[in-house]
């Protein structure tokens, strides 16, 4: 990944809750199509959007896929999801099923674009290794790419392996992309702690929906043998975006261009 100049880092100190945390990623990346528009009226405004960071702790959520709701068991694994204290949700993208909570560390980035479907496979590439990056910085053994039964499974997956046993493969980070003509969003979560939980409720869910996956797949990093926190694992994430971005952190992203706000 080449050097990239100025990103926005905007670390959410709370949830807002399940839906609305999933809706402000949306809302963030609708910000790009405003700045488009007042590029494309002010020909001397760059639109006033710089390339965001979002990072936080979400709430307890299942995101199911759009295919996991045309299943017929779908209604019994939202049930099951909320008997196990996680809001079910379905998100506006392919996959299936994928859980996080509060020992999660979820980070959108969002970057306007004119042509976003250039590089967009690109992309899943360039995270995937630079996300792998800082797991290994922060004492993980992590690889990019699936294991066999894993859920909501992806080519590009990243996992980690056991320090005492290299055949226990946890998947650790998932990742998705949303593109709009006007730029894109890239997001990632990754489980860090309480994996218990995380294969208590997708095994709740994938045996509703009939959908065939290894629960071995699921945990969390701590289930590696490897002592770490949320909280060092957003610095590591930090410190390998540093090698790419000049960070700038704000307190709080406006959720319409500035240049639009002063036009009003």
């Amino acid at each position: 990944m080449t050097d990239a100049g100025p990103l926005q880092v905007y670390r959410q100190r709370a949830s807002h809750g399940a839906e609305a945390d999933l809706e402000l990623a949306l809302t963030l990346l609708q910000r790009t199509r405003a700045a488009k528009a007042l590029r494309i009226r002010d020909s001397q405004s760059d639109g006033g959007i710089a390339p965001l960071l979002r990072l936080y702790r979400p709430e307890p959520t299942v995101a199911f896929g759009q295919r996991d709701q045309r299943l017929p068991g779908f209604a019994a694994a939202a049930q099951g999801c909320r008997e196990e204290g996680f809001t079910p949700l379905v998100r506006r993208a392919g996959g299936r099923a994928a859980a996080y909570h509060p020992g999660s560390l979820v980070i959108d980035h969002i970057e306007p674009d004119p042509d976003p479907i250039r590089a967009s496979q690109t992309r899943f590439t360039e995270f995937g290794e630079l996300l792998r990056e800082a797991l290994e910085t922060a004492g993980v053994s992590a690889r990019l790419g699936p294991i066999p039964g894993e859920y909501c499974p992806g080519d590009h997956s990243i996992h980690g392996i056991s320090r005492v046993d290299p055949d226990l493969r946890i998947k650790l980070i998932g990742t998705a992309q949303r593109v709009i003509s006007s730029g894109w969003l890239f997001s990632s979560s990754i489980i860090v702690e309480d994996g218990a939980s995380i294969r208590r409720v997708l095994s709740r869910a994938y045996a509703a929906l009939g959908l065939p996956w290894d629960p071995l797949t699921a945990g969390a990093i701590t289930d590696l043998g490897v002592d770490t926190t949320v909280e060092n694992i957003e610095a590591a994430v930090l410190q390998v975006y540093r090698r790419h971005w000049a960070l700038e952190e704000i307190d709080e992203p406006s959720p319409t261009p500035p240049s639009v706000n002063a036009r009003r």
